[in-house]
Parts: C-alpha cells; structure tokens; sequence
C-alpha cells in the first residue's frame, strides 16, 4: 500500500510544497518507507506520495516520478502485474531502476495515456501530470481496488487515496450541503 495526494489550483501560490508535504503526511501510514514531493508553483500543481517500498527498492522508484523525457510526471498507488511484460514491449529504453512506476510512465511516453492504461494488468489509482499540455490525469483500474477521492474546494481541486489527505489542505470545506444530500 501506498499513498497519493495532491492539488491544482490558483497559479502561483506560496507553499504549496509544504501543503503537498502536509497532505501526504496525513497518509503516512500508507507509506512508511518514503515519500516526496513535487511541485510546478506557475501551473499550480503539486503531487505527493508515501512509498511502501515493495518492488525496486532502491531511490529509482522514488515518487513523483518524472518520465525520461521530463514531459510527465506521476504519483503511484497499486502494482502492475504485467509491469515486466510491458518492459520487454518497450525496447530500446534506457532503464533507471526496476520499478512497474518507470514502466509505466515509459508506456505513456511511447503509446499515449489511453493505450498504456489498456495495456496495465493491475491495481492502481495514479495522478498524471503533463508538463507540456498542462493537463492532469487521475486514473483507477477497471475496478476501483485502490481508493482516489476527489473534489474541489475553494478553487482547488483536490485529490488522494485518503479523505483524511484532503482535510490536510487548506482550502479543504468539511461542511455538509444539506441540498446535495437530499437529492
């Protein structure tokens, strides 16, 4: 198990590291092993990540991990089964480390984002930033195993395995619209 959390908003906003930091820290039972930080201060976006060390063990699988091109950048929660599969379909890559996160984003990279999320055999909810088209992508295998929440909040759109990440940021609105419920 591992953990996700994250936010994309209002450009240019001061210390959202440290608010991705606090969201993933709310999760750190899911990840004891490691965890990081990423953030884009102009696009607002942040990413975080507790890391369960299972497959790759070294600082290779460290998240969010950045593609070999630099163009995407991911934080992981589950396990590809047919990661090492999907490696040989992948010739000519130049590996880092060994971990199905590096795979992954290899995939993204050499078949678009619609044909890689085709081809993984697994349990997963990963968010997926493109750097080029500025555009997030939140993704969950075909049947939900591993948990993504998700909502906006102030201007913030708000994600992560846990709700109790998403208290965590500021923005976060724990009141209870008595209308919505009703329908």
């Amino acid at each position: 198990m591992c953990g996700i959390a994250g936010f994309w908003g209002p450009a240019r906003e001061r210390g959202m590291r440290s608010t991705a930091k606090a969201m993933a820290d709310a999760i750190r039972h899911r990840g004891p092993d490691d965890n990081g930080e990423w953030c884009d201060e102009p696009a607002g976006i942040a990413l975080a990540h507790r890391r369960l060390s299972i497959l790759d063990l070294s600082p290779e699988g460290h998240q969010p991990m950045t593609s070999a091109s630099g163009r995407y950048v991911i934080v992981f929660n589950g396990e590809v089964f047919n990661y090492e599969e999907l490696r040989g379909h992948l010739s000519g890559w130049n590996w880092r480390g060994h971990s199905d996160t590096e795979v992954m984003l290899a995939a993204v990279e050499a078949w678009g984002l619609e044909a890689a999320v085709r081809s993984f055999i697994g349990m997963f909810a990963f968010a997926l930033w493109d750097k080029q088209e500025r555009k997030l992508h939140l993704v969950r295998d075909r049947l939900g195993i591993k948990p993504l929440y998700y909502g906006r909040c102030g201007g913030w759109f708000l994600f992560a395995s846990e709700l109790r990440a998403l208290r965590a940021h500021p923005a976060f609105d724990d009141h209870i619209d008595r209308g919505a419920l009703a329908l």
